[in-house]
């Protein structure tokens, strides 16, 4: 089972692709990040990780397939929503959301969806039925 820091760490490199993916971070989005996480109980630890994956300068592909990776071992999460709204402002942030950002949110919705669907399916999920 994936622990709860490693979770975090995979929402920094997300973010990280999120920022990368036109080519270049600008000021614009590491502001709307720090703004976004500050009130996050985890934010050093996003922070931390965003800031790991711009020092080694990481591609956007390894970035995002390691995190999803990650989000798809840990399962369900409702904490995915408040990623999903904070990629949404970062990527906007900057000239608002480009291509290569829209694709990189659209996939990780549909990664997520696709795995966990598949896991309820296949009852991997515990289900909760208030008639059984």
């Amino acid at each position: 089972m994936i622990k709860k820091t490693k979770l975090y760490d995979a929402f920094g490199e997300l973010l990280y692709a999120i920022a990368i993916a036109d080519g270049e971070i600008q000021k614009e989005e590491i502001a709307a990040l720090e703004k976004l996480l500050s009130e996050h109980p985890w934010a050093k630890e996003i922070k931390w990780s965003f800031d790991y994956e711009f020092q080694k300068a990481h591609t956007v592909e390894s970035a995002y397939n390691n995190a999803i990776d990650i989000c798809k071992e840990y399962g369900p999460n409702p904490e995915y929503k408040y990623l999903l709204e904070v990629m949404t402002q970062v990527a906007g942030a900057f000239g608002g959301i480009v291509p290569q950002e829209k694709k990189i949110i659209d996939k990780f919705v549909i990664d997520l969806k696709d795995r966990f669907i598949h896991d309820l399916e296949e009852n991997k999920l515990a289900t909760f039925n208030k008639y059984e």
